[in-house]
Formats: structure tokens, sequence, C-alpha cells
């Protein structure tokens, strides 16, 4: 599995297709409301995206989507003509239905979320601006295009098993825009950085397939082919933390995943991950997480998160 694969599966990635409208005219779309990441997919038509954190408004292409970080407030306009703009109430119901009334020239809307455990969180939010714009006209910016078209399709057609490839299409939806972005976007020092690093690839690989390894210094230069002071100068600015502290930071993410899914002892979690002893892994996962490995897997398994309930576009 690759390192990107590898985080989304480990950060529980989820897509949720939560509002969609079609409209034809002048329009208006607003939201309030906390959802950590949403997305805006722009399928057909433009619109002005203003949202609190943007200075000024995001002009949306046909293809254009948004990445919307911890915003509270959204306003969406779009669509030509005269007289007062349309109220939208995007979870619309009937997308079939509006497509028809809103006829092959009017606006399609698509809006979502992307759904995330704490690890996740702390990884996409870190790295992501307030807005971000992936630009359905860019290179590369095909698939983005063919995936988004499936989606409405599959949002449309009503067909058997729709419910599960809408899901699977929104898992591949979140999965090119952050590909997209990622190649166009310079990052901030952090874990998504890292993994886009050409340089430092072959250490992260290691670390990441070997965690139960003694790594040192040395090892993980000479594996990056660079000096000992060289590597390790690179790899804080990259990653904003020195490599043995990733290091111990990406066990303890591994740690928090095999107690939320498994009965692992955790004497035998610990040797794993290459801690001495159960109590030297407890007082790691302690000062990372805030609790200790077995009240972490107890009030998890008490608690499962469910998925967000709601369209994207309400309060």
């Amino acid at each position: 599995m690759d390192e990107l694969s590898e985080v989304f599966d480990i950060v529980e990635a989820r897509g949720q297709v939560t509002g969609l409208f079609a409209a034809r005219g002048p329009w208006v779309a607003r939201a309030h409301g906390s959802s950590l990441l949403k997305l805006t997919v722009m399928v057909r038509g433009r619109a002005r995206l203003s949202a609190d954190g943007l200075d000024t408004p995001l002009q949306l292409e046909p293809g254009d989507v948004a990445i919307l970080n911890g915003r509270s407030h959204l306003e969406l306009e779009g669509g030509a003509g005269g007289g007062p703009p349309l109220e939208i109430e995007p979870e619309v119901i009937d997308l079939a239905g509006a497509l028809d009334a809103a006829g092959s020239d009017g606006d399609l809307v698509i809006g979502g979320r992307i759904l995330l455990n704490a690890a996740g969180q702390a990884l996409l939010l870190q790295a992501l601006p307030p807005v971000g714009h992936v630009r359905g006209a860019a290179p590369g910016s095909a698939r983005l295009r063919a995936i988004t078209d499936q989606l409405v399709d599959e949002l449309t057609g009503r067909q058997l098993g729709s419910d599960f490839a809408v899901r699977q299409y929104s898992q591949l939806l979140i999965l090119e825009v952050l590909r997209a972005y990622l190649e166009h976007t310079a990052l901030p020092p952090g874990q998504l950085r890292l993994l886009t690093d050409e340089r430092l690839r072959p250490a992260v690989t290691r670390m990441h397939s070997e965690p139960g390894k003694q790594w040192l210094l040395d090892d993980l230069a000479r594996v990056s082919s660079m000096s000992r002071t060289t590597f390790a100068e690179r790899f804080r600015a990259v990653a904003g933390v020195p490599p043995l502290a990733y290091l111990n930071s990406w066990r303890m993410v591994l740690a928090q995943r095999a107690l939320r899914e498994d009965d692992t002892r955790i004497g035998f979690l610990a040797a794993n991950l290459g801690y001495t002893s159960e109590s030297a892994f407890s007082t790691a996962f302690k000062r990372e997480v805030g609790e200790s490995p077995l009240r972490y897997r107890s009030r998890i398994r008490r608690e499962r998160p469910t998925a967000e309930n709601g369209p994207a576009w309400t309060s």
C-alpha cells in the first residue's frame, strides 16, 4: 500500500454527498454551520462563492471544486438573467426532476463533506487552507471530471445499487480532489507535504513499513542517500518535526487504529511498535493522546463516531 492510501485508510476518510441542486436563472444558496471539511462541486454553470476567511469571492467554473475548511458561513450565487435570485434549498430529493426543469443550460451543484476520525482531522485541517480551489480545467483534472460525471449519473439514474455506487464515487472524488490539490499547491509543513517529497519518501516508506524497528537517524539518512545533517534539516523543514518525533507520532496513529479495531493485547501491541515494555508504551500513548490505551479503547468503543447527518448547506 502506498503512503497516501495507507493514511486515507488509517484516518477513515469517507465522502458523503449531502446537498445537490439544479437551477435556471439567478439563484443564491447560503449555509451556516460547523462541519469541518465541506466540498462544493460546480458540475455545470458558474458561481461566486463567499465564505468567512475569504477576502474576495471565489469564481467557480464548470468542473471546479472548492474545499471549505472549518468555515461557519458560506454563500454561493449563480445564474444569469434579471429579477430577484431564487433562494435555493439544496437538499433536493428529486434531482432528475430538478434537472429537467433547469434544462441543459441550467446550473448544477453538488455539496458534500469529508468525514474523518480524530487523526484525520489533525492531518487535513492543518494542511488545508480555509478555502481551497481545485480547477476543473487544470491539467490532470480529467479523472476528477469523469468521477463527477459518474456521480451525477448515479444520483439521477436511480439504478439498483446506486446508494453503494454513490458512496464509492464520493470516496474517489475526495481522493482526486486531494491529488489535484497536492499537485498544484504549496503545502505548509506537515504529513501531507512529507508524503509528496520525493527525496524523503524512501525513509518515510521504511518507517511506515517497519514502525517497530529501532530506527536511528543515521539509518534513515542512509536510506534517503543523504548525510545525517542534510536529512535531519530537510525532514524538519518538510514535516515540521524531527524524523524520530514523526516516527513516534506515526506509531501512536497505528496504535489508535489497533485499539479501535481489534482486541490485541496492550503488551503485544507495544512490542510490535518498538517499545521495550508495556509501561513505556502506555506512558508514550498517554503523553500523545491524553489518556491510557485501555481507557482510549473503552471510550472509543462506547462512543463509536457516526456519520454526520443533514444537508451540507444548512445549519
